[in-house]
């Protein structure tokens, strides 16, 4: 079966009185290994909607690293453990738009000829959202109450633009944070050189990409770049850090839960 025929189109926004009680936390490898403050602003932005997190802590790697290296059967036993995992929840979020890929569409191409598999993941990947497409889609929600006084630009992902089609719905919510300025970048949509295992391959390559990308944020005028993925902005983090610009990459969810600049500079 191809990728482009796993999920039905994007559930109608639901009216306040519709909105479920609870949401689901898959909260991806990197968050949960080197970003946990991620993964504790979405338990924030839920909590200011009125709505529980579970996070369940048998959860474990979607596999998308194995699947992307090419080792199908290691990355069908992780998908199969993150099926067992998260089928009975509801709605499933996630601050990462890469992983959300792997559950929607990897997932097909891992169990295309294993039917019983196939459709628990199914039913598993239509109830899976990127965080930013759970919060405009899905709940009808832009304005979170957020704060912070500077200057920002957005970086697209890859996955989460080019294989979700998430462009709009990350910019609405920078818009509605009180005090910021959303410059864009040029090429904001160009990859930022990371690619997973693509940066330790081709080093070469994966390096100039980077520093383009940084190149370009330079240029916006921006004080932070803000991102939908935590691999991207690690791998834009680092050349800032090397080149020792006064620039702060952050994820979005730290932004929307933020109450202040303060909350994001000083962490």
């Amino acid at each position: 079966m191809s990728s482009s025929s796993t999920l039905p189109a994007n559930p109608l926004t639901r009216p306040l009185a519709a909105r479920p009680g609870a949401v689901t936390l898959f909260a991806q490898c990197l968050v949960d290994t080197f970003y946990p403050e991620v993964a504790e602003a979405v338990v924030t932005i839920f909590a200011r909607l009125g709505m529980a997190v579970d996070c369940p802590p048998e959860q474990t790697c979607c596999g998308q690293p194995a699947f992307n290296a090419g080792y199908r059967r290691q990355a069908r036993a992780a998908a199969r453990h993150f099926i067992e995992v998260f089928e009975n929840a509801g709605d499933i979020v996630c601050p990462s738009g890469s992983c959300v890929h792997m559950v929607r569409h990897g997932y097909a191409e891992l169990f295309a000829d294993d039917p019983g598999w196939l459709a628990r993941s199914r039913r598993v990947a239509e109830r899976t959202f990127e965080l930013t497409e759970y919060l405009v889609d899905v709940l009808g929600v832009t304005d979170l109450g957020a704060r912070c006084e500077a200057t920002l630009t957005y970086h697209d992902s890859c996955h989460l633009l080019r294989g979700l089609g998430i462009e709009r719905q990350p910019r609405a919510l920078i818009g509605a944070v009180r005090g910021a300025h959303l410059v864009e970048m040029e090429d904001a949509d160009r990859c930022c050189g990371f690619g997973g295992t693509f940066a330790v391959h081709y080093p070469e390559i994966s390096t100039a990409m980077t520093a383009e990308k940084v190149d370009h944020i330079v240029a916006s005028g921006a004080e932070a770049v803000v991102g939908c993925d935590v691999s991207c902005l690690m791998n834009i983090e680092g050349v800032i850090r090397r080149r020792r610009l006064n620039i702060r990459a952050i994820h979005i969810a730290r932004l929307l839960a933020a109450g202040c600049r303060e909350d994001l500079w000083h962490a």
